[in-house]
């Protein structure tokens, strides 16, 4: 099978200067200086060891690269050039290949955005998360407010073609006046793309094991419709459940990620999926923490498990219907390589609870469901799947 499945790449950069009380991720406090260059020469092999797994990938050209974290931008532009150049001999990339990076607001890393650029970087994630100093204290986060803003205002000065701003609602003791200021002050730097998120309290966390006071529900939901209004009113289109861009400027690594592409992840604990050659989806983890990664007797590849079948109608759609556009039927065979009448059942069961609409070749997924999309997701946790 010549898969028609876009494939990207994920590279994950672990250290940071110091773990947010919030952050579930693979992240760890950098306390000696990074090494880099080795660990970039460890990415670029492990890169090459999955293409021994999975050889018949070679041929198949990149789409996007995302470099997240951690704190990429620790890394020097110098050794991110050495990174992208080493990744462009093992694969083509696409001709409109787009090659994200996320970035700390920090002064030091915020003077280098034009260097990155350089080095290949065509879209800049920043790490705002707040204008409220106070709020950034709390949230463990080592920039403050200006520093947020003039790491926009360098992005765009440097001429990135597409920048977003990471933001954050519902933090602690956060005011429903307070969170749309946030917003508000974010519209006012013009990013291409604003990531406005919910802040939830994840297990492995500081906030975890001592929860801070949240704003309640009723007070979410007025954020969140207020907020949404601010942001069409200023020209910001909604694709996902919590990104919004300009028009053209939705971000393709994570579109592709959304409708169940294919994406290689390399780096300390990262993750990936790929469809091999008979239509077979494995997920691989790597190891997780930088000392085992960097270990020469040690394969950096940690865990390498095929997809049940019975198991790709949930993941298919749990990635598919947080995206607002339609959903093609095509796009589930194609994905899958499973029949539609796997899914007759969970389908129809969506249909009855208002969750979804369908014509002859698309799924719709109604307010209804935007509103109860974990119940929505849950129709499709356990059902008996036919191949096609």
């Amino acid at each position: 099978m010549k898969t028609a499945i876009p494939l990207s790449l994920y590279v994950h950069i672990p250290w940071c200067v110091q773990k947010c009380p919030y952050c579930d991720f693979n992240s760890h406090t950098q306390k000696a200086p990074i090494p880099e260059l080795e660990y970039i020469h460890a990415l670029l092999d492990d890169l090459n060891k999955d293409l021994t797994h999975f050889p018949e990938i070679k041929e198949r050209p990149l789409h996007s690269i995302f470099i997240g974290g951690g704190t990429p931008s620790l890394i020097s532009p110098q050794n991110i050039a050495t990174l992208i150049k080493g990744i462009n001999t093992q694969f083509a990339f696409n001709e409109n290949i787009e090659i994200t990076m996320e970035a700390n607001p920090g002064t030091l890393e915020a003077n280098n955005f034009l260097a990155y650029k350089k080095a290949g970087i065509n879209r800049i994630s920043i790490g705002i998360q707040s204008f409220d100093n106070e709020k950034l204290a709390r949230l463990g986060r080592i920039h403050d407010a200006e520093e947020g803003k003039r790491a926009a205002t360098l992005a765009k000065d440097a001429k990135i073609p597409s920048f977003n701003l990471d933001l954050m609602h519902g933090l602690p003791n956060q005011s429903q006046a307070d969170a749309l200021n946030d917003l508000e002050e974010a519209i006012l730097l013009t990013p291409t793309h604003l990531s406005w998120y919910q802040l939830t309290i994840e297990p492995n966390t500081q906030y975890y094991s001592n929860p801070p006071q949240l704003p309640d529900e009723d007070e979410l939901w007025n954020i969140f419709t207020q907020g949404e209004a601010l942001l069409e009113k200023a020209g910001y289109i909604q694709y996902e459940t919590s990104a919004y861009s300009r028009i053209g400027y939705q971000c393709r690594h994570n579109l592709n990620y959304w409708r169940f592409g294919d994406y290689l992840g390399i780096g300390c604990g990262a993750h990936g999926k790929i469809t091999s050659q008979n239509g077979s989806i494995f997920r691989t983890v790597k190891v997780k923490h930088p000392r085992g990664y960097l270990d020469k007797n040690k394969d950096y590849l940690s865990e390498l498990n095929e997809v049940n079948k019975d198991d790709l109608p949930f993941e298919f759609f749990m990635n598919r219907f947080r995206l607002l556009e339609p959903c093609p039927k095509s796009a589930f065979i194609t994905h899958t390589q499973l029949a539609l009448s796997a899914i007759e059942a969970p389908i129809q069961c969506a249909i009855e609870q208002g969750f979804l609409e369908e014509t002859a070749t698309e799924w719709h997924v109604t307010k209804k469901g935007r509103l109860f999309l974990n119940d929505l997701i849950a129709c499709f946790l356990s059902d008996d799947t036919q191949e096609i």
